[in-house]
């Protein structure tokens, strides 16, 4: 099984690299309630994604003591989810409930991505 802290730590670097590219989209561009969705659910996306890392490795760690692993914890990250969503929603002023959605989203894609790109570069 692959080390889930190296992969996490490689998407990472990529997550906060799109979270550097939003906030300079919220300071040079006049679609400030875009971007700061799009950080807000960057940032709410990738606490599920730590979350995610965490609830695997100790799913892991029972499974080889062969003790009964418990869920990988699917109600908190969408507790999370749903957390971000109301605070998008209380100040539409500040943050597009659209790109707060899309920005959930962008740690899903940024593991798909991290996955075809380590599989094709690890055949070679």
């Amino acid at each position: 099984m692959p080390d889930f802290r190296v992969m996490y730590n490689r998407q990472k670097k990529w997550i906060f690299y799109l979270l550097a590219i939003y906030v300079l989209g919220w300071g040079f561009t006049t679609y400030h309630t875009i971007f700061l969705g799009l950080v807000l659910g960057t940032c709410f996306g990738f606490l599920n994604l730590l979350l995610l890392v965490r609830k695997t490795e100790k799913f892991d760690k029972q499974v080889s003591e062969g003790k009964k692993p418990r869920s990988l914890g699917s109600l908190s990250r969408m507790a999370t989810a749903g957390i971000g969503a109301a605070i998008a929603l209380k100040y539409p002023e500040y943050f597009n409930i659209f790109t707060y959605v899309i920005g959930l989203m962008t740690s899903y894609i940024v593991i798909m991505i991290d996955y075809f790109y380590n599989a094709m570069h690890q055949h070679k």
